[in-house]
């Protein structure tokens, strides 16, 4: 019963946590509202998603948040850097294929949106066989050692994540 219910309990419980940090309050009205909105959508859009994704090692999840949270911070302030200091003749903007391995199409996604939720570069495009994202760079001297950390730094740690 309560897997047809919430056939995405993660899904669920963090449209509930959405729901109550956007309306910045914790009345009955908001949380009965939250737990409609975690009880509808997960439903409705459940034939969308076929497969679930199991949550397999914790530990590399959590991980991989801290990671990102913590390139989100200093790539913030190296774009500042280059925003405030360095003239626009100096700039290397640079677009680069990145050759991915993951297969998931969550994967993939979770890479792409972290590739683009770290100021100063943004993917742009994935190949029509899924094995390449663009992404463009604010500032790339050196293109190769951007997917060399792309692929280190993040897929590495997703591959760990959705084997």
């Amino acid at each position: 019963m309560m897997r047809r219910l919430y056939p995405h309990p993660y899904l669920s419980l963090t449209l509930f946590a959405v729901w109550l940090l956007l309306v910045n309050g914790y009345a009955l009205g908001s949380l009965v509202f939250a737990a409609i909105l975690a009880t509808i959508i997960p439903l409705l859009t459940s034939a969308y998603w076929p497969n679930r994704m199991e949550v397999r090692n914790l530990p590399a999840i959590i991980g991989y948040i801290l990671l990102v949270i913590w390139d989100i911070i200093v790539a913030n302030v190296v774009v500042a850097k280059i925003v405030l200091f360095k003239p626009n003749s100096q700039l290397q903007p640079a677009w680069v294929t990145i050759p991915i391995d993951l297969r998931s199409p969550e994967a993939i996604t979770l890479l792409a949106g972290t590739i683009t939720l770290t100021p100063g570069t943004v993917t742009s495009d994935i190949s029509a066989c899924g094995r390449s994202l663009l992404v463009h760079c604010l500032h790339a001297p050196d293109p190769d050692a951007v997917r060399d950390e792309i692929k280190t730094r993040y897929e590495a740690r997703l591959k760990r994540i959705f084997r």
